[in-house]
């Protein structure tokens, strides 16, 4: 279903056509939206982590943790590796839900230069209601497209990640 009137991107693309009609300007729409899209919804999911007194980063940490399994414990490198972070931002995030409680850090009793960070019981709990609700305002957000257009459109982007993940 398209949008006959046009959205933002469609006004921008279209000044740029008419400033410089040698450019093929389909790769500018595409990456705009995705954009656009990316700063529209992010509010949105802010403004949930924030009912629950998390930053999106310390969602994201909580959610490694949880999904990683009984013990519920990483590294903080592994950590780091699977949040794509350095690990100075990575102890900024740990301090602070260590701090609230929510993670704890001990020595690594097989590797004494290691640490191991451990979901606590108020953060197993913390972040199963957060990605209960984030989950919900997901379905919110995309509610726009059928079943089959969230299918495609998954499909499509799995592989432009995958393109531009590839070393």
């Amino acid at each position: 279903m398209s949008n006959e009137a046009g959205d933002a991107v469609d006004r921008i693309v279209e000044q740029w056509r008419t400033e410089r009609p040698d450019l093929r300007l389909d790769a500018m729409a595409t990456i705009g939206r995705l954009g656009r899209l990316a700063a529209l919804a992010g509010p949105h999911v802010d403004d949930l982590f924030a009912r629950f007194d998390l930053s999106r980063g310390e969602f994201d940490v909580l959610a490694a943790l949880r999904r990683n399994g009984s013990p519920f414990t990483l590294t903080p490198t592994a950590l780091a590796r699977t949040l794509m972070l350095s690990p100075a931002a990575m102890t900024s995030r740990l301090d602070r839900l260590e701090r609230a409680g929510l993670v704890t850090r001990a020595i690594d009793p097989d590797n004494r230069r290691s640490m191991r960070v451990t979901l606590t019981d108020d953060g197993r709990a913390r972040v199963d209601e957060a990605v209960t609700a984030h989950v919900a305002n997901e379905e919110r957000l995309l509610a726009a497209l059928s079943a089959t257009d969230r299918r495609r459109l998954d499909d499509i982007l799995r592989r432009l990640l995958a393109s531009l993940e590839t070393p």
